[in-house]
């Protein structure tokens, strides 16, 4: 018999914490005969690889485990076409969507079914975030994701409905805005969308490296994918304008250096002034309420400098990759 419901779970290169995940889902609540785990590597090394399939191994001999199943996508593709690759492996009629780095509740399951047999044809679930009482900048921001109405990290969507909207759009190459637009394309099909507070899942704040907040602003190129596909969405629930206070900050540098260069001191000072205002503003915004430690401190005054011009960068990568008027 097939089971009533998939877990479908993209995992790259991080081994530990994906088996933690699988551990949570053989501690569910729902009978083992009603679900199934579907792993979708997206391009882990052959090591990787191996090591998972044997430790997956050994937990399926678990008395009474559900059917545990682990495909392989040969290159990176992104999470997005990973997570497509284990729709169409799924036998469940509800896929349950969560992240390699997440630990669901034990009544997960059964909460999220609870919820689709109630007359939704998605759900999105509650997702806790874990932090310390003085997080740092990077932490708080991490902490978003349990007030964002629609992530990857817990939600559930009819089998049917998904094929009927053609899965995630697989252009989105990072994890970043996948997930919002399904919300999006799922609304605008008519679909019931609703909440959950029951089906939990905790999301703990994986250690992050030193001013991991530049890396980061690489996936604001996607937005401008998600922009061109539902401008009036993007404007509403993600960002309601454009962030004037980064060109700001970049069209201050630029006038220092042309400035100084042409030896016009006089404007080159006021735009410098200017430009070490914003910054400056910038990182006391970040620190508040988040950690002072000096280690920390250096970083936002280093970093709230350099992430206007990045992000103006790749803000402009992505309108001319996606050929759509992105600000």
């Amino acid at each position: 018999m097939n089971p009533e419901i998939t877990v479908v779970i993209a995992t790259y290169e991080r081994p530990v914490l994906l088996l933690r995940c699988v551990d949570a889902l053989l501690a569910q609540t729902l009978a083992p005969e009603r679900f199934e785990i579907v792993i979708v590597d997206d391009g882990s090394s052959r090591a990787t690889r191996e090591s998972v399939i044997a430790e997956l191994g050994a937990r399926r001999r678990v008395r009474r485990a559900p059917i545990l199943r682990f495909l392989w996508q040969p290159e990176n593709r992104g999470p997005a076409a990973a997570r497509n690759c284990g729709i169409l492996a799924a036998r469940g009629r509800v896929i349950a969507f969560t992240d390699d780095d997440t630990l669901p509740a034990p009544d997960w399951l059964a909460a999220g079914l609870v919820a689709i047999a109630g007359g939704a044809d998605a759900v999105a679930g509650k997702v806790e975030v874990p932090l310390p009482a003085v997080p740092t900048d990077y932490e708080r921001d991490a902490a978003a994701l349990s007030n964002a109405e629609f992530v990857t990290a817990n939600c559930f969507v009819r089998r049917d409905l998904l094929a009927a909207v053609g899965g995630f759009d697989e252009r989105f190459r990072f994890a970043w805005r996948e997930d919002t637009d399904l919300c999006f394309r799922l609304r605008a099909s008519g679909a019931v969308v609703r909440s959950s507070r029951a089906a939990r899942v905790v999301h703990p704040v994986r250690p992050a490296a030193w001013g991991v907040s530049l890396a980061q602003q690489r996936k604001v190129m996607f937005d401008a994918l998600l922009y061109k596909k539902f401008p009036l969405g993007y404007r509403r629930y993600i960002r309601r304008r454009p962030p004037w206070e980064y060109y700001a900050a970049v069209a201050a540098g630029l006038c220092t250096v042309v400035n100084a260069v042409g030896g016009v001191w006089p404007l080159a000072l006021a735009s410098l002034v200017a430009w070490i205002a914003i910054g400056v503003t910038f990182a006391r915004r970040r620190l508040a309420h988040t950690s002072h430690a000096p280690s920390h401190v250096v970083e936002m005054v280093v970093t709230s400098f350099l992430i206007p011009w990045l992000s103006v960068y790749w803000r402009t990568r992505g309108a001319l990759r996606f050929r759509v008027p992105f600000v």
